[in-house]
């Protein structure tokens, strides 16, 4: 067994995290958390934890959804294997813990007209001569949601110039450090042009707010108070339920599911398929009319 307590391992480990396999620090605080609470747990003993101080260890998560226990296994398990590979212990007791079922929930849907609805009152707003700042501000951040499928952290933190008139992308350096392409409508860049001219040239960010830029609670409230004017539900509406609105959509009208996975930055396709929901129905009727298969049914003939 090792001779380092468990806060130098998870330091350790920790860095590995974030040298090797480039994990966001979102995703670095969490593991902390789910470490250190493991740690208390067992009486700071985690490091040299048996099978059967993890199976108390899983007990005590029996209250805890299936997300949380999922996450904190996780962590656990990587943890284990790190400390096995760089022979702080000579086995790896991460089988003893649970592996909650994959099942995850589906984000709220929003069908083509409930967007209709957003874009009719933002241009209802925008009618008004001259527009007000805020609402350019407010298009531009519902075009870059919906049209290009930005995470929230991804939108409120873009640089001023990220971007340009004569690029249909933007370069986003999403969730582990990791960069990828991203589209850009026509009519985001004209929306992003029109609040930029309101973006002091000095500023660090597209959507500065204070000496920061906006907050990602402040855009949910935006998108909140624009749904109710919309007359949409506000609570099935969300910079999160537009990114998947943004996915949904695209796919209904046949794009690629690989092409999807890239744009919206997922490191493992069933992400994309769990994220990108398609109506069965609509499945089975492409089958039915579009597989070689068809023409040989002699029902046909």
């Amino acid at each position: 067994m090792t001779s380092l307590n468990d806060a130098a391992l998870i330091d350790r480990f920790l860095e590995m995290m974030a040298a090797e396999a480039g994990s966001a620090r979102n995703t670095l605080a969490a593991y902390r958390s789910d470490l250190a609470l493991a740690s208390a747990f067992l009486d700071s003993r985690l490091a040299d934890a048996d099978a059967d101080a993890l199976a108390r260890l899983a007990h005590d998560w029996r209250d805890l959804a299936r997300a949380t226990v999922a996450r904190k296994s996780a962590a656990l398990r990587r943890f284990f294997a790190f400390l096995a590979e760089e022979g702080h212990r000579a086995d790896d007791p991460g089988d003893a813990l649970p592996r909650p079922g994959a099942a995850r929930s589906l984000p709220k849907a929003l069908s083509h007209a409930d967007v209709d609805r957003l874009f009719a009152a933002l241009a209802e707003r925008l009618e008004r001569v001259p527009p007000a700042p805020l609402d350019l501000r407010l298009a531009a951040l519902v075009e870059l949601l919906y049209g290009s499928g930005l995470r929230a952290s991804e939108l409120v933190s873009l640089p001023r110039n990220a971007v340009a008139p004569d690029r249909p992308f933007l370069i986003i350096r999403g969730k582990g450090d990791k960069e990828r392409l991203v589209p850009l409508s026509d009519r985001a860049r004209t929306a992003v042009a029109a609040w930029r001219q309101h973006v002091p040239v000095s500023a660090a960010w597209l959507f500065p707010s204070g000496k920061a830029h906006l907050s990602r609670i402040r855009l949910y409230q935006l998108v909140k108070a624009l749904a109710a004017q919309a007359g949409v539900p506000p609570d099935r509406v969300s910079p999160h339920v537009l990114r998947h609105a943004f996915a949904t959509h695209l796919l209904a009208g046949g794009a690629d599911l690989r092409a999807l996975q890239a744009m919206l930055g997922h490191a493992d396709i069933a992400t994309t398929e769990i994220y990108t929901q398609v109506e069965v129905g609509r499945l089975v009727e492409l089958v039915t009319r579009d597989h070689p298969l068809v023409d040989l049914d002699p029902r046909r003939s």
